[in-house]
C-alpha cells in the first residue's frame, strides 16, 4: 500500500507536530514496512533530526516537481503528484487535507489536534482563527475519517463542528522514545551541570504562554518549602513579563530558572531529574508532556477541564487551573510524603504503556484498512 502524507511539519517543524509526524510514520514504517510512506512538503529545513527521519527505509520525501507554484502547493498543486504517485490514502496530519481529493476518488483522513481557536479565540489572532477555522472544516467535512487525538477532541468535534461520531476515530499519541529509557547518573550530572540545575527542583514544559498557565505555578510556588526551585522550559511569548511581574512581586527572583532554546536530546535528563512534573494548562489537545513525565518516572500535577486526565491516567493528581492554593496542596502532599510519590511514579509508568509505539500503529493501520474497506466500526 502507498500511503501519503502532507510532510510540511515533520519536514520543517522541530517540536510539537513536527515530532508528531515523524513519530507517526516512523513507527508505521517500522511496523509496517512492506508499506510505502509518502512525505509530501514544499520545502526541508537541514537539521540533523529531520534529515536522519527521511534516512528510514520506505518513507520517501517528496518535493514539488520542477515548474510546480510552491504558492498554494499543499492545498492545490500537491493533488496532481498524489495522483501521479498512485497513492492509495492521504493523511493529513494537522488539521487540513489538499482540496479535490475526493473528486479524484483519493481516499483521505485528517488528524484533528484540537478546536483550542473555538474553545479560547481570545488566544488566536483573528486571521489565524479563520485561516484554522477554514481548514479544519473543509477536512472534517471532505475527508473520509477523522482521526482525533483525545476523547476530549472527538467531544469538541461533535459539539463545535456537528461530527458524526461514527466519522471519528481516537488515536493516542506517544512522545519520542529518548524519554522511555533511563538516562545513567553520569550523564543526568553533565546535564545538571551544563544548565546549573539545583538538586532539587519542578519541572514545567511548553511554551510560555497564557493558555499554559505557568502563572499559577509562579503563585503556588510561593507555598511550596524554599528548597524546590521551579524549571520551566520553552518558547518565550510577551507573556513571559506577566509572569516576571508576578516573580518579582512574590519575591521570587532566586527560585526560577528558564530554560529557552534547550537541545532536545538534553531535556530527558531534565525530565528524570525533575521531582514534580507541573503542568496546569487551561486546555489541551493531548498533552504529549505529561506522557513525557510518566515515561521518565515522574509524578505529575496537571489541570481539570479538558484532555489532561486521559493522558496522565488516574494515579497523577488534577487541580483547577485556577486554583493556585489547591496546586501548593497537592504538590506538598507528594513531597512530603516519599511513599506516595512512588506509587505514582509505578502506576504512571504502568498507565503509559497503552501509549506504546506498537500499539498506536497498529490502532491507525486498522484505521487506515478501514477507511479503504470503506468499513465504519470503531478502530
Amino acid at each position: 500500500m502507498k500511503i501519503g502524507f502532507d510532510g510540511k511539519r515533520a519536514a520543517n517543524n522541530l517540536t510539537g507536530l513536527g515530532n508528531y509526524s515523524r513519530s507517526l510514520i516512523a513507527q508505521l514504517a517500522e511496523a509496517f514496512p512492506q508499506n510505502q510512506y509518502f512525505v509530501y512538503t514544499p520545502k526541508i529545513k537541514e537539521h540533523l533530526q529531520i534529515l536522519s527521519f527521511f534516512k528510514q527505509k520506505q518513507v520517501f520525501l517528496k518535493l514539488p516537481e520542477q515548474g510546480s507554484l510552491k504558492l498554494m502547493w499543499r492545498t492545490m498543486g500537491v493533488k496532481k503528484q498524489i495522483k501521479k504517485d498512485a497513492i492509495d490514502l492521504f493523511h493529513g496530519l494537522s488539521h487540513e487535507i489538499p482540496v479535490g481529493l475526493k473528486k479524484e476518488d483519493i481516499k483521505s483522513l485528517v488528524t484533528i489536534h484540537d478546536l483550542i481557536y473555538l474553545r479560547y479565540p481570545q488566544y488566536y489572532k483573528p486571521i489565524d482563527r479563520y485561516i484554522y477555522d477554514l481548514k479544519g472544516k473543509y477536512a472534517c467535512k471532505n475527508s473520509d475519517r477523522i482521526i482525533a487525538i483525545s476523547e476530549c477532541t472527538k467531544r469538541d468535534l461533535i459539539s463545535l463542528y456537528q461530527v458524526d461520531e461514527k466519522k471519528i476515530d481516537v488515536v493516542y499519541q506517544s512522545c519520542d522514545d529518548s524519554f522511555k529509557q533511563p538516562r545513567t547518573q553520569v550523564h543526568n550530572e553533565t546535564v545538571r551541570k551544563k544548565y546549573k540545575l539545583p538538586e532539587k527542583y519542578l519541572l514545567n514544559v511548553g511554551t510560555i504562554e497564557p493558555r499554559k498557565n505557568l502563572l499559577q505555578i509562579i503563585r503556588a510556588l510561593k507555598d511550596i518549602p524554599a528548597d524546590y526551585k521551579l524549571v520551566a522550559v520553552g518558547k518565550h511569548q510577551p507573556y513571559i513579563k506577566e509572569v516576571w511581574q508576578e516573580i518579582e512581586t512574590l519575591r521570587l527572583n532566586d527560585r526560577v530558572i528558564f530554560l529557552q532554546g534547550l537541545p532536545f536530546a538534553d531535556l530527558p535528563s531534565v525530565y528524570q531529574m525533575a521531582a514534580l512534573f507541573l503542568y496546569p494548562s487551561f486546555y489541551e489537545g493531548f498533552g504529549i508532556p505529561i506522557i513525557e513525565a510518566l515515561y521518565s518516572g515522574i509524578p505529575v500535577i496537571a489541570a481539570t477541564g479538558s484532555c489532561l486526565e486521559e493522558a496522565g491516567g488516574p494515579d497523577s493528581m488534577y487541580v483547577h487551573p485556577q486554583d493556585p492554593a489547591s496546586l501548593a496542596a497537592a504538590a506538598n502532599k507528594i513531597l512530603t510524603n516519599p511513599l506516595l510519590g512512588q506509587q505514582m511514579r509505578e502506576k504512571g509508568l504502568n498507565y503509559v504503556q497503552k501509549f506504546e509505539n506498537h500499539l498506536l500503529a497498529k490502532t491507525m493501520m486498522d484505521c487506515y484498512l478501514k477507511t479503504l474497506n470503506g468499513n465504519f466500526a470503531p478502530c
